[in-house]
């Protein structure tokens, strides 16, 4: 009963949630204390693109260019667990020390990484290490193995 309510909670408290004003640190120690569940939850209704799309609009705000000097790249992310079965399919693109991020991908990628949206939030807010998602068969990359280790140092995650 405890954790329905926590759920239900969770769809409170992000329906019709302004996402943009959200402090990342917040949002990291949030996430760190949330059953898959509540984040499945919590991703499975309208407010969905609401939190996938402001993360990856504050990709562009948490790049540091120091750590992707050099690099010109095309991300493709894809987030699967739509409720739809569907997935949210979303570029990056790093380009003369500039990060650009939006939704319909039109560049062919150096990489593509693919996984569902409870891990997608875990990894993008710290809680959750890409090596160990790799690993145990969470995170699909497809691309530039090599370069794919390299793009968490490009971002500064909170913690």
């Amino acid at each position: 009963m405890r954790e329905e309510q926590q759920v239900t909670e969770a769809q409170d408290a992000t329906r019709g949630a302004d996402f943009s004003s959200l402090d990342p640190e917040q949002v990291a120690g949030t996430i760190s204390s949330a059953t898959d569940d509540q984040l499945r939850e919590a991703l499975s209704g309208p407010q969905r693109e609401a939190i996938i799309g402001e993360v990856f609009r504050r990709m562009e705000q948490h790049f540091k260019p120091s750590g992707a000097a050099g690099v010109d790249a095309v991300l493709h992310w894809k987030i699967t667990g739509r409720s739809d079965g569907g997935l949210d399919h979303y570029e990056v693109v790093l380009r003369d020390g500039t990060c650009t991020a939006g939704k319909d991908p039109k560049h062919e990628p150096r990489v593509t990484l693919t996984l569902d949206g409870v891990d997608f939030m875990r990894l993008v807010t710290g809680n959750a290490a890409g090596p160990m998602l790799f690993m145990s068969g969470k995170l699909k990359i497809e691309g530039d193995l090599m370069f794919s280790t390299q793009i968490q140092s490009m971002f500064t995650i909170p913690g």
